[in-house]
């Protein structure tokens, strides 16, 4: 009997040659490197050099943090990607009210340039890629980051990344926004523009599936719901002026990895092939690069189980080998422990391990795309790009993502397949190991990282300190300007840069932004 895949797709038990019956190679396939990218964004893949190795790290205070970088420094990362605390990620600082119990918990606390000095100390940021994972307040933390490299030394056209940047999916299926949609996509086309112009090589969007999977949504869902917020900010950044060309070299996107090994590749390679058709049929793109779709992995944080942690170690394995033949560009690797806690050293420590096995003990990156022509992994990329093509005609159908988002489209069809995930394992008809199966009368006790509640007032304490030796003049004329700017049609980076370099806070200036734009109140439509 079939089974299904995750996204309800059906799985032969045997696929030959009839499944792949008027199947054209060279349409379907090309070369590696070659339109439609179905096979990778490069020729050589690995075979010339491994993909980026990044974790995911940060908690607590900056200096926490700076010492958690540099041990995964010493263990072999090639990329440090940076959590931010909630409060960061909302635009609040440490002592605003709203934060009062989240500081420092999810992400480390950074409320000004002085935080940021902090988290980077003795790391060279031209020798070092950095991602970072944040939304609403992107540009503020790029605007940091961009500052704490030119007390470096560093200049900017030397700074290598990624800003996470998609606050679309925010308004889907995470929560983190700041400011209303309009306002929101005006602030990512600035900051394409003032990259564009002042920090090249930076990657000024990771347009993000990987939230929305952790919500729920299927493989097809991902790259639909994923793709289609990555056409509205093209449509955006047109809109305002910008060449195509100038810009789409430097989008990227970001999805998950799950233990469903077949689908997720077939997921990645239908992906990769659907980005090519529209940025050159409904966009004109001409460089090669603005057809290419880029994207990070990270393994499946919601599947991961606090019963029996040590398993997880197995299924992180399985999920980082399926983002790894399906050709990603960069990978996190999850903690075994993050079902419970913050990772501790050896856990992030194995998890990187993890990674390192794949690149040098295994022959997986001796050959370009393994599952090319693959019976099974080609009609499967073909069933999947069929339905995520159908549910982005929806998606126009409606108006495009935002108007889709603000009728409450995807969040529903995220719900739904949440729902049908929960009854399955309830039922026991989808195993979870440890969980509805092969489960233990008692876990072993395991002792969890925590953050010091302490941490909260010395935030507070560092802030009145620098609110009592700053130039306060200075810092209210500099956000006045940005205020002017929001308000007329001016660029918002370049005022944005100078409050912070004033020593102007993350709150202060999301604040000064929201007494413009206005803060985003969700729907409840559906």
């Amino acid at each position: 009997m079939a089974r299904e895949s995750e996204s309800g797709l059906p799985i032969e038990p045997v696929y030959g040659p009839q499944a792949l019956d008027g199947w054209d190679p060279a349409r379907k396939l090309g070369e590696p490197g070659a339109y439609p990218f179905t096979r990778g964004v490069y020729p050589s893949m690995y075979t010339g050099r491994p993909w980026t190795m990044r974790q995911y790290a940060g908690f607590g205070t900056a200096a926490e943090s700076n010492a958690r970088y540099r041990q995964l420094i010493a263990h072999g990362t090639t990329g440090l990607s940076v959590a931010f605390d909630l409060p960061t990620q909302m635009g609040h600082d440490s002592d605003a009210p709203l934060a009062h119990g989240e500081v420092g918990k999810v992400g480390v606390a950074i409320d000004s340039i002085e935080d940021m000095r902090v988290l980077f100390d003795g790391i060279p940021l031209d020798e070092v890629s950095t991602s970072m994972t944040i939304n609403a307040p992107a540009a503020l933390l790029l605007l940091l980051y961009q500052l704490v490299a030119e007390e470096q030394g560093v200049r900017a056209d030397r700074l290598t990344g990624t800003i996470q940047n998609d606050v679309l999916k925010e308004y889907i299926a995470r929560g983190t926004y700041i400011f209303p949609p309009k306002p929101s996509l005006r602030l990512t086309a600035d900051i394409f523009r003032y990259c564009t112009a002042e920090i090249p090589k930076w990657n000024t969007i990771s347009i993000s599936g990987y939230h929305m999977a952790e919500a729920g949504a299927s493989p097809v869902q991902e790259i639909a719901f994923t793709l289609a917020d990555g056409v509205e900010y093209v449509r955006t950044a047109v809109a305002a002026g910008m060449d195509v060309d100038d810009f789409a070299p430097r989008l990227s996107f970001f999805f998950v990895a799950r233990t469903t090994l077949l689908e997720e590749v077939a997921k990645f390679r239908a992906a990769r092939r659907i980005w090519a058709r529209v940025m050159r049929e409904e966009f004109g793109a001409r460089d090669p690069r603005s057809l290419m779709l880029r994207f990070h992995t990270q393994t499946a944080g919601v599947q991961l189980t606090a019963q029996q942690p040590e398993v997880n170690l197995v299924r992180v394995a399985v999920q980082a080998l399926a983002a790894v033949l399906g050709g990603t560009q960069s990978l996190h690797t999850n903690s075994f422990d993050e079902a419970i806690a913050l990772p501790t050293d050896k856990s992030a420590r194995l998890a990187l391990r993890t990674q390192q096995v794949l690149a040098y003990e295994t022959d997986v990156p001796a050959t370009v795309d393994p599952f090319a022509g693959s019976y099974a992994v080609e009609r499967m990329t073909d069933d999947v790009e069929e339905a995520a093509v159908a549910l982005l005609r929806r998606i126009g159908d409606l108006g495009g993502a935002v108007a889709a988002i603000e009728q409450g489209f995807q969040k529903a069809e995220i719900e739904r397949n949440a729902y049908r995930i929960a009854q399955e394992t309830d039922s026991g008809e989808r195993v979870v190991v440890g969980v509805n199966r092969f489960a233990l009368d008692a876990e072993e006790p395991y002792e969890p990282l925590r953050v010091d509640p302490a941490i909260e007032t010395r935030q507070r304490e560092r802030l009145a300190k620098l609110r009592a030796e700053r130039d306060q003049g200075a810092v209210d004329a500099a956000l006045d300007a940005l205020k002017k700017a929001a308000e007329g049609e001016g660029n918002v980076l370049y005022p944005m840069k100078e409050a912070l370099r004033g020593r102007a806070t993350v709150g202060e200036v999301c604040n000064a932004l929201r007494g413009v734009w206005g803060a985003y109140e969700p729907s409840e439509v559906f």
